[in-house]
């Protein structure tokens, strides 16, 4: 490996997170696309940069290049997307020097400090009116209020919910397996209320495609799907459906998927619920992540604040 080019060397890379780390094709395809344009940046450079005498001066050109870079809309990249870049490339270059490929040491590359995340969730009465909007006269209307409640009752991303399938739901114990971000495993859970509207709208349904919601726009290609793959509602519907009726809610406040899952885990540890059993829930890897919530959910901040703040 030690005479291969930056785009084979990228190559072999993307190559051992498939095959060595299975991680899911969306990552592998924003890692290529960040590293692509690292390498592209590289070629524009006047002395061609190899990956042995790769700089830290190098590395602060790169930054200032990303930091000045525009979409076709002339909008620059977001600080949290300039970091994603760096992040793959550090990991990166810890992947050359286990392959025992001379380069900067990538413990030397320092991420832009993140932004804080403005934390989006609704209140409970707020989730009611939500859930309470869409009709059940037709299948779609079924199918968009099993959306929503199965959102707020499991907590699931939004590309998790679009991937799921019948098989994966156990109806008796109110459980769903999930495979979600990383590939980790998990399991889910239903309330009895979502079971109860997710069976009406399969029980409305004909079919019986895998896909657990499906569209109902456009040509049904029932010869070429047969398992009704085709058909599946992808994320950007689900997206849209909650847009859909947030406006009909009168709910001033944007809410998306995601926010429906902020809700799940805030409700959660409002009622009392460890920030551990929560963290297993939403799947995610570190507890720190879990976290973000606490600062809105500890009901002794708030009876501190109540008691001592004004009273001097």
């Amino acid at each position: 490996m030690a005479n291969a080019s930056w785009n084979s060397y990228i190559a072999d890379y993307l190559e051992s997170l498939t095959v060595e780390r299975n991680v899911s094709p969306y990552t592998v395809r924003n890692y290529r696309q960040w590293l692509g344009r690292f390498t592209s940046w590289i070629q524009r450079q006047k002395n061609y940069i190899s990956t042995k005498n790769l700089t830290l001066t190098d590395l602060r050109k790169y930054r200032v290049y990303l930091s000045g870079l525009t979409d076709n809309k002339g909008k620059t990249l977001s600080v949290p997307t300039q970091g994603y870049h760096l992040i793959a490339l550090r990991a990166f270059l810890k992947w050359l020097s286990k392959n025992d490929v001379e380069t900067l040491a990538a413990d030397k590359i320092d991420l832009p400090k993140a932004e804080s995340r403005r934390l989006t969730f609704l209140t409970r009465e707020q989730v009611e009116r939500l859930l309470s909007q869409p009709g059940i006269s037709d299948e779609m209307e079924l199918r968009d209020k099993a959306i929503l409640e199965l959102l707020f009752s499991t907590g699931l991303r939004v590309s998790e919910l679009a991937k799921l399938d019948r098989n994966q739901i156990d109806f008796n114990s109110r459980e769903i397996g999930v495979i979600g971000k990383g590939r980790r495993a998990r399991v889910v859970f239903l309330s009895e209320r979502a079971v109860q509207w997710l069976k009406r709208y399969l029980a409305m349904r004909q079919d019986r495609w895998q896909p657990v919601f499906i569209r109902y726009t456009g040509k049904k290609p029932e010869v070429v799907s047969k398992d009704g793959e085709k058909m599946r509602f992808t994320a950007r519907g689900i997206q849209r459906v909650v847009e859909r009726y947030r406006r009909k809610a009168g709910l001033a406040q944007k809410i998306t998927p995601h926010g429906l899952r902020h809700s799940f885990a805030t409700d959660l540890l409002r009622a009392g619920a460890g920030l551990r059993e929560v963290q297993e829930m939403l799947g995610h890897k570190n507890v720190a992540t879990t976290q973000i919530y606490t600062h809105v959910t500890n009901p002794q901040l708030k009876r501190v604040h109540d008691q001592y703040h004004g009273k001097r």
